[in-house]
């Protein structure tokens, strides 16, 4: 079962949201939350697998919040899905450096509901490569981060996972970076998983942003 808290400012996002993912066999929603503060509080109570965060609330934002669940000084992280109403919302980039698994418009429908949560609850990255790099590109002007550390762990990698992580970075799915490799798409699976585990991600998202903070890829190219 894969237990979900849903946080929203507005009543009736959270119970749709409710409505939905309730319907399913392999999900319960443990708990709602208003905003940031709320989301911490219930989620260290309930200890969730999921976290349905919106970002733009009173109090706590969702970045925050994030931040405190998921990001690189949390001891347990929780997986959070960050939730716009936006395509590009400027907060999403902050919302990914913060430890976001992905984003989701708030109109989705709801079988792309039901699928993100299956998605990320199982360890995997809910954006699309491509749009990752959209959404990065489009804040050029923000990246790298000027406050972000070095990462000493990149010099562990080979010079093909590295190849690899550009890859990734550039907005290219396995199968197409072992067509550019001339690789099996087994291969290339294996590499991103060793960078991931070298590099102390959990997915795929976060390799794309360090790949641009790090500078091994610029915005636009």
């Amino acid at each position: 079962m894969i237990r979900t808290l849903i946080v929203d400012d507005q009543t009736l996002v959270r119970t749709g949201f409710r409505m939905i993912l309730e319907a399913e066999t392999d999900i319960e929603v443990v708990g709602e939350a208003a905003d940031g503060n709320e989301a911490v509080a219930q989620t260290q109570e309930l200890s969730p697998d999921i976290v349905l965060m919106d970002i733009r609330m009173p109090n706590m934002d969702g970045v925050e919040a994030t931040r405190r669940l998921a990001g690189p000084d949390t001891e347990d992280p929780v997986r959070v899905i960050i939730l716009t109403t936006f395509d590009l919302d400027e907060y999403v980039v902050d919302a990914l450096r913060s430890g976001a698994s992905g984003f989701l418009l708030k109109d989705v429908p709801p079988e792309k509901l039901v699928e993100a949560v299956r998605t990320v609850a199982a360890g995997e990255a809910l954006l699309a490569p491509s749009i990752t790099r959209r959404l990065l590109d489009k804040y050029a002007n923000r990246l790298p981060d000027p406050h972000a550390a070095e990462v000493p762990a990149l010099a562990s990698l080979t010079e093909r996972e590295r190849e690899v992580l550009a890859l990734v970075a550039r907005g290219l799915s396995n199968a197409e970076i072992a067509g550019e490799l001339y690789v099996a798409e087994t291969t290339v699976k294996t590499h991103v998983g060793r960078v991931l585990m070298k590099l102390n991600l959990r997915d795929r998202v976060q390799a794309v942003v360090l790949a641009y903070e790090s500078g091994l890829v610029q915005p636009g190219s």
